[in-house]
């Protein structure tokens, strides 16, 4: 009835040999700000599959001093059309993020992703406690959820968005920070 049920994998706490084997699994981008945000760190990685299909969702999260003071956190998420591991995480019912997306307006938002500027429009309809963008890159769905609402003011700095299967040794260089709860819930 619902298709191919891609199913969430354990959530892999942050260090390089972890962000190495979601890396080397995923068929889709595994997004990370690169360089990181002055004081921001790796957090955690999760991703949607199984070991014969591979990686078809990924979720990267950081952390850092948000931008009006405090602790600000980021996930970023690729997927494949249909396996909703983003609006999972936005909170919203359904798989993508519908008409919580107004794509008839500007985006709100624009990142850089793998050298391609990326339009991120704000998403409504989510909790409160979050912003959420989405949009759309190499063919699959972007998505950036930041808490708390306020440092959703980070995705208006055009963010360097690199496809850490593309980064090679770089990988080795990533901070890593404690565990975020976000990944868990």
């Amino acid at each position: 009835m619902h298709g191919s049920v891609h199913p969430l994998q354990p959530v892999i706490p942050p260090s390089v040999e972890a962000l190495g084997v979601v890396v080397h699994r995923s068929h889709v981008p595994v997004w990370m700000p690169w360089p990181l945000p002055v004081g921001w760190l790796f957090t955690g990685v999760a991703y949607a599959g199984d070991d014969r299909s591979g990686g078809r969702a990924t979720a990267v999260a950081c952390s850092g001093p948000g931008p009006l003071g405090g602790i600000g956190e980021l996930l970023l998420i690729a997927e494949e059309l249909g396996v909703g591991l983003g609006a999972r995480y936005a909170g919203i019912d359904g798989l993508d993020p519908g008409s919580g997306m107004a794509i008839d307006k500007p985006p709100q938002a624009k990142v850089l992703a793998a050298g391609r500027p990326t339009p991120l429009w704000h998403v409504t309809g989510t909790p409160q406690d979050r912003a959420v963008f989405a949009g759309e890159a190499r063919g699959l769905w972007l998505w950036a959820i930041v808490w708390p609402e306020q440092s959703g003011l980070l995705m208006y700095d055009e963010l360097v968005l690199t496809d850490l299967r593309d980064a090679g040794a770089e990988v080795e260089l990533v901070p890593c920070g404690a565990l975020t709860p976000r990944l868990l819930k």
